[in-house]
């Protein structure tokens, strides 16, 4: 379809409330505001024609881009090279004094620069409020432009003329070598005071001190190891998918965008997934970040509290990121979606579902570290205490697993290795800190499931551990088995699981989720490979000693990720990159694997004779 970029030709910039997705072309093409699940003002990646955009150009169409991040930084150069000059924007969102207060104040801020020669660009601002469902109104005056929105103005100024197109604003501007513009467009709570006039010198100020946040943040980062960069990188995107005020992260920013061109797999990732977090904070406290994690145990705190009040299961598998757990799911018929990928979701119904998995994983997560575990104090762990307690009770159920099918629930295997790991992470903390528990109780459910996975999970005739149990289906969730430490990397049991995984759902070192086809999933269509099963491929592989070949996928891997080194959920039969974008998951498996694969190098080289 004319006018949809690739999904992976966008760079993603932040400032920790929300996100806004710039194009190779220099479009804003997503942007929602005040928060990451707010009602769009920019969409168009859903719909080229009502979504909305914020362009700035050349307008010489004989242009070849670049796009590039200033190194360890959020901040985005898109750099057009034409036949008269180079020009560059650089397009980054100012934190603010207190980025962890919420409020409808956002900015993104766009400097236009010139390199060498003249350039003109073309300027083209076209919102659109409430997923392009709300009408707008237009005020030009000498300060900028201000759209009147139903709940929300933005407010455009900066020091290039605008005039009015409609509703919406247009403006052009020439620049020769050595010359620079800006323009700021600021989100308010509408009917707010129009904002201060923005000078060079606060253009200025403000790169200043958004390089310098984010030059702050990655020197704490503990990796030093063979894949910096890109562990940087994802380090960095993990962080910007944080809501601060909460602490809650984010599945991705995006909404809608398909796992099939043309499908129905589109989805509402701009949630807090408990499983989905609780290893993005466990991969964040690997590299040496304990306040992200802090922060997300106080969220999910006031989760359980609140969840558990109201009866039922204790957590939800998903929550908005103030922690509302109302996720309604609604389709936006209006809008046509990514290349006539339809229907397009806001909400998500999936919240529903009973998945026991997420008890483990931020188990998993929250008692990996004493500076995260101590914290929690007393009242915490009987907090923690009592959800075991409850899970003694509720383990052993049917659920609709990890990768939220709609097909009905089955016995899973990974749900049931996932509750062991609650289990054994609670025992090993209780030990350790000498605190009250049922340690009869929870080891004997404990030793319960294993006993239970090894004899139902296992299928003798496929020679693997299986999707659900009495199926014969391979899952790929299930090489966090050795990771988890469930079974040990090199066991005859996994090492024969990991070659039938390696014959039948992996196609050169890209690896499916499951196969559909023999496991219905209640879906029409069909799905790319998933990034994340390719990266735990990776530190299954590295584990098990594989080292060559583990090594040979992670640069493989790595070769599909975009100009600026992000990652979408999929990745399509001839490597386009597919559904929301870019998320988490993907990221945080990247440092997972970078990490082991770094650690059973080094592990290798100590043990060569001949090592210098």
């Amino acid at each position: 379809m004319p006018g949809y970029p690739p999904i992976a030709d966008h760079g993603l910039i932040g400032d920790l409330q929300t996100a806004a997705l710039v194009s190779g072309g220099g479009s804003v093409d997503w942007m929602c505001a005040p928060r990451f699940d707010s009602p769009s003002i920019f969409a168009a990646l859903l719909d080229t024609e009502r979504g909305g955009h914020f362009t700035i150009a050349p307008v010489d169409e004989d242009t070849t881009v670049r796009q590039l991040y200033l190194p360890d930084t959020a901040v985005l150069v898109t750099r057009f090279l034409t036949p008269r000059g180079v020009g560059e924007v650089v397009d980054f969102m100012p934190l603010g004094d207190e980025p962890q207060v919420a409020g409808d104040r956002h900015r993104l801020m766009r400097i236009l620069r010139v390199v060498r020669g003249t350039v003109t660009f073309a300027l083209e601002c076209r919102p659109r409020f409430d997923y392009g469902r709300a009408p707008h109104s237009l005020t030009l005056g000498g300060q900028g432009a201000v759209f009147h929105g139903p709940e929300l103005d933005v407010h455009l100024q900066g020091n290039i003329p605008l005039d009015a197109d409609g509703h919406d604003v247009r403006a052009t501007v020439t620049l020769e070598q050595g010359q620079r513009a800006g323009i700021l467009l600021e989100t308010r709570a509408a009917g707010s005071p129009e904002p201060e006039p923005v000078t060079v010198e606060d253009f200025a100020a403000e790169f200043q001190a958004t390089l310098g946040f984010w030059h702050a943040w990655i020197r704490r980062c503990s990796y030093r190891g063979r894949w910096q960069h890109m562990v940087n990188r994802s380090a960095i995107t993990l962080k910007l998918l944080i809501y601060a005020p909460t602490g809650a992260p984010i599945a991705a920013p995006t909404m809608g965008l398909p796992e099939q061109i043309g499908g129905e797999r589109n989805w509402d990732y701009r949630y807090t997934w408990i499983r989905d977090a609780s290893l993005s904070v466990r991969v964040l406290i690997d590299l040496g970040y304990v306040d992200e994690a802090n922060a997300f145990r106080e969220w999910l705190g006031r989760c359980l509290r609140a969840t558990g009040a109201a009866g039922g299961e204790p957590l939800q598998i998903m929550y908005r990121i103030d922690g509302d757990p109302g996720l309604s799911e609604e389709i936006l018929e209006h809008l046509s979606g990514y290349r006539d990928s339809y229907p397009v979701r806001s909400g998500n119904a999936a919240a529903d579902q009973l998945q026991l998995d997420i008890y483990g994983e931020f188990s998993y997560a929250l008692t990996h570290s004493p500076e995260v575990a101590e914290p929690a104090g007393y009242d915490g762990w009987l907090g923690f205490a009592a959800l075991l307690d409850w899970l003694a009770d509720a383990w052993d159920r049917p659920d609709e697993g990890i990768w939220e099918t709609r097909g009905g629930r089955q016995d899973f295997t990974f749900s049931r290795v996932m509750c062991w790991v609650a289990f054994d992470r609670g025992i090993r903390l209780a030990t350790q800190y000498a605190r009250p528990a049922d340690l009869t109780r929870w080891t004997a459910e404990r030793d319960a499931i294993l006993t239970q996975v090894m004899r139902r999970g296992w299928n003798p005739d496929r020679g693997a551990f299986v999707q659900h149990y009495g199926s014969e289906v391979l899952d790929a969730s299930l090489l966090l088995m050795p990771l988890l430490g469930f079974l040990s990397p090199k066991s005859t049991q996994w090492l024969s699981t990991l070659d039938a995984i390696d014959r039948e759902l992996v196609t050169d070192s890209l690896v499916y989720r499951y196969n559909p086809e023999a496991s219905p999933d209640g879906l029409r269509g069909v799905e790319g490979t998933f990034s994340l099963c390719s990266f735990l491929y990776v530190h299954a592989m590295a584990r098990a000693g594989r080292l060559e070949q583990a090594r040979y996928a992670m640069d493989k891997m790595l070769t599909y990720a975009n100009h600026v080194g992000l990652f979408a959920e999929e990745i399509g039969p001839t490597g386009e990159q597919l559904g929301n974008f870019p998320q988490a998951f993907t990221h945080l498996a990247l440092i997972t694997a970078a990490i082991a694969l770094d650690e059973e190098l080094d592990r290798a080289v100590r043990r060569r004779p001949d090592r210098a």
